[in-house]
């Protein structure tokens, strides 16, 4: 079972939930002073249980946790909502005539679900019900933790008692004035200290997020429950992400047929207006444009860069300093320079299939899912050695023994860079532009590699099923 939000934008995207019907069995769950009475649709599709959770608080545009202005001031109430019906949707939907029962494993996503290991620990198992449950919290970026004045606990529904495990302070240098006392509740934290198992999206990220620097005051917490702490690398639609069938790109091509590669980089040469030249190296990033992409890194490098002999293509939304930017940057380098502000799901398979590099300097990346898009399309990843972009990009290393492709002794998929600098930044990138070159052989190389890697959720499915049978090997944790 899946259980959502039914999210009404007001949108053409609405229709997404055109076959989900009204169970009708609304709920009240006790929070927020008083009874909150919450609907459930259901589709059932493809051997899943899709469950909807239907309140007039998810129904206005924007997006899941905000629009235009900012994020939603009322998001703990949202997904207070959103975990209570959580933990009542098994014991109570009848669905395909049976009710999932109390012996079941919540996989809780991030904080905004992090209130379903609490419940389940506080609320339900001290009165015998979900005795036999497991959770298991799956953490994509611990820089969001759902953290509201601790004023704000008496709205959650949970017994008094249990203030200990969201209670969260603030170091000093955090708090706004002298008087403010830095008291908080932490949701995230709740799930950490009540969870069975915790999983990051990559290894690297797993142990990032138990140092000082990528805890976000989390650390300590984590470190003291680092022996069920796992990291899985997500997988990638492979039918979607598939250069052989992309209905989005030019032309399509594979490892055994490269031909279609080139003609895929002249058509978004044209398309974007730049020079037709199938020799020179592109360039491209796609992703939000804010600080944790490293946009700052880019900007201080694109002046060094434009005196050499490529093109660079940016797709991304995000901070109008960043996007105004862009714009500037394409008028003044109008033959080397496109920026396209806004996303555009075919213009990034475009961009993907038509760039020979994909630049990820990123701050910090629990995952990072486009360098394994660059890879799958043969296109190599320059990144900085963070989080999952260590994990899944292999540096270039031509001198390597062992047989390689096409005979050569070579290994890797792409260049990681360290520290995080322009310096450091320029330097992988002009090994690539130099390969991509000087060394046509190694270039094809590094493509093949890259594209036959297993990048499938078959293998981390694989991995998580592990994870659920060590969880239900122990009593639960709380």
């Amino acid at each position: 079972m899946v259980i959502s939000p039914r999210y009404i934008h007001g949108t053409a995207a609405d229709s997404k939930f055109s076959g989900a019907v009204d169970l009708g069995s609304p709920i009240n769950v006790f929070c927020f002073g008083g009874a909150q009475e919450v609907g459930f649709f259901h589709e059932y599709r493809e051997g899943v249980d899709w469950v909807f959770v239907d309140h007039p608080s998810f129904h206005r545009p924007g997006n899941p946790y905000g629009d235009k202005h900012g994020t939603f001031k009322d998001n703990q109430f949202r997904f207070t909502l959103l975990s209570h019906a959580a933990c009542e949707a098994p014991l109570v939907l009848p669905l395909g005539g049976f009710t999932y029962g109390e012996k079941c494993l919540f996989l809780v996503n991030d904080w905004h679900a992090s209130l379903v290991s609490v419940l389940l620990a506080s609320k339900y198992r001290p009165y015998g019900v979900y005795k036999d449950a497991r959770s298991i919290l799956v953490i994509h970026n611990i820089a969001h933790q759902g953290v509201e004045p601790a004023i704000t606990y008496s709205n959650l529904g949970l017994p008094q008692e249990w203030y200990g495990a969201l209670g969260w302070v603030f170091p000093t240098w955090a708090r706004t004035h002298a008087l403010d006392t830095g008291e908080a509740v932490n949701f995230l934290k709740g799930a950490i200290v009540t969870a069975d198992r915790i999983v990051t999206v990559s290894k690297g990220y797993s142990w990032e997020i138990t140092t000082t620097e990528g805890g976000f005051g989390l650390q300590e917490i984590l470190r003291d429950r680092k022996s069920i702490l796992s990291g899985i690398t997500n997988g990638i639609d492979v039918t979607e992400w598939d250069p052989s069938s992309d209905e989005h790109i030019a032309s399509s091509y594979s490892a055994d047929d490269l031909s279609g590669k080139v003609k895929c980089k002249i058509a978004l040469q044209k398309e974007l207006g730049l020079p037709v030249r199938p020799d020179c190296p592109v360039i491209g990033f796609v992703g939000r444009l804010d600080y944790q992409k490293g946009i700052d890194l880019i900007r201080q490098a694109i002046p060094e860069l434009m005196q050499d002999d490529v093109q660079f293509v940016m797709l991304g939304s995000g901070n109008p300093i960043y996007e105004d930017w862009m714009r500037a940057t394409e008028s003044l380098y109008k033959d080397k320079f496109r920026g396209w502000v806004g996303f555009n799901v075919p213009v990034s398979h475009r961009i993907t299939a038509g760039c020979d590099i994909l630049l990820m300097p990123s701050t910090f990346e629990p995952c990072g899912l486009n360098q394994l898009y660059a890879m799958r399309y043969g296109t190599i990843p320059v990144v900085h050695e963070t989080g999952g972009l260590r994990d899944t990009v292999q540096n270039f290393n031509p001198f390597a023994g062992g047989s390689g492709a096409e005979g050569c002794n070579a290994e890797g998929t792409g260049w990681t860079f360290s520290p995080l600098t322009k310096e450091s930044m320029l330097v992988a990138l002009r090994y690539a532009i130099q390969t991509y070159n000087e060394h046509k052989s190694s270039w094809e190389g590094l493509m093949k590699r890259g594209m036959t890697r297993d990048y499938t959720w078959e293998k981390a499915a694989a991995q998580y099923e592990q994870i659920i049978e060590w969880a239900f090997m122990d009593p639960p944790y709380c």
